[in-house]
């Protein structure tokens, strides 16, 4: 018996992958490790059984048949925390960007080690399942700004914003804890991961993106302090 199946896991994993022998040998492992798991080799199938069930992360080819890994982010974005682990042979920095800003968690190039894809896969669960555990209330307020965790969205007076999914999770993380500062890097670490690639430009990037959506009677939810960081005023 592995470790994965003495802890009697039961977290529920979606393998989107076109190539039927890569898909099997990932759903070979991870049942091995005690997770359940369900194998998809279309686009257009995976947004059907997505609509049909909840799973606990996916792991997800970019080059699909019939819609691609990168339009099914696309239509997951309305519907709540959901681990992302892209898969894809593509190398350019372009495309792993895209990727991220679309609400992967995760990427790896293929060919990868299957060890490391569990390990990945692990980590990430572990940051939902902790993430959750603190998820409480399930609706913030700051000044005018409504947060509902539960529904991942955000109201700005009586404005419902369009956010891509890291954007709530930085507006999310600082209204969590109000007039806390927070380096760039440790919103880095929290959004994006320890391993993200990017740079702490990303997170300038995103906040001026939020500053923007919450429009002018908000945008000052979100204050710069010199020299540090971020934080989320209590009032606007």
């Amino acid at each position: 018996m592995t470790e994965g199946q003495a802890r009697d896991m039961h977290e529920k994993i979606l393998v989107i992958e076109d190539e039927k022998t890569i898909a099997e040998a990932i759903a070979y492992a991870l049942r091995r490790e005690g997770y359940e798991v369900e194998t998809i080799h279309d686009g257009e199938q995976a947004v059907r059984r997505l609509n049909e069930t909840r799973p606990d992360a996916i792991i997800l080819d970019v080059m699909l048949p019939g819609l691609d890994g990168y339009g099914i982010l696309k239509k997951l974005q309305d519907k709540g925390r959901l681990g992302v682990i892209m898969l894809t042979a593509k190398e350019d920095i372009v495309n792993k960007v895209l990727g991220l800003e679309l609400g992967a968690d995760d990427y790896m190039t293929k060919p990868f080690d299957m060890r490391e894809l569990l390990a990945r896969l692990k980590s990430l669960l572990r940051r939902i399942q902790a993430a959750g555990e603190k998820a409480e209330p399930d609706i913030l307020s700051l000044g005018g700004v409504t947060i509902h965790l539960g529904k991942r969205t955000i109201v700005a007076g009586e404005r419902k914003l369009e956010l891509t999914p890291k954007e709530f999770d930085l507006m999310a993380l600082l209204a969590s804890n109000p007039e806390r500062v927070y380096t760039r890097e440790q919103l880095l670490d929290s959004v994006w991961g320890m391993d993200y690639f990017g740079g702490t430009r990303t997170v300038d990037i995103h906040i001026q993106r939020l500053r923007k959506k919450l429009g002018p009677d908000y945008g000052e939810t979100l204050q710069t302090v010199h020299g540090i960081g971020y934080k989320a005023a209590k009032t606007p």
